[in-house]
């Protein structure tokens, strides 16, 4: 066999194999509509299957969210910890008193204080959710939810 022909052969297979490969792994984000139509009945039959996944992606998200933002605060912490300036334990330091006080969210923008019963937050978003008339700029799911508990959650501004 001409090794030229086997060099085809092997990057179309290399490439048949990379485009399998990503999408496989491809995640396909939730839209503000299906999410909409599915807390639409939520009122009606929140132990329903659409009820149900209304409110564990809110759950989801906010879960996913806390434990993001508390391994990125903390990862970023731990790099302020080695063989560091004044300056930067200082910042270290408030950085982790910041997250003692406001929770890993702060840096998200929002800050769900505890304990905040999920259907009170979830009852906000759902309540933006249905109020959207046209996606065009929130075609996302994970865009409204995060706008709602940016807008309906906010942080105290002062964290001295």
């Amino acid at each position: 066999m001409d090794m030229t022909f086997k060099l085809f052969c092997y990057a179309i297979g290399t490439l048949i194999i990379s485009i399998a490969a990503s999408s496989a792994w491809a995640v396909e984000a939730l839209s503000t509509e299906e999410l909409k139509s599915h807390c639409a009945v939520y009122d009606e039959d929140p132990e329903g299957t659409d009820g149900v996944f209304c409110i564990r992606y809110i759950q989801g998200f906010i879960d996913g969210a806390v434990a993001t933002d508390e391994r990125v605060a903390n990862s970023v912490a731990d790099e302020y910890g080695r063989e560091e300036t004044p300056t930067e334990r200082h910042i270290r330091a408030r950085l982790e008193s910041t997250i003692e006080k406001f929770g890993s969210s702060y840096y998200a923008g929002y800050c769900l204080d505890e304990p905040l019963p999920l259907a009170e937050v979830a009852r906000k978003i759902i309540t933006d959710l249905m109020e959207i008339e046209s996606f065009e700029g929130r075609e996302l799911a994970r865009d409204v939810v995060y706008e709602t508990l940016r807008r309906e959650y906010p942080c105290k501004t002062n964290v001295r």
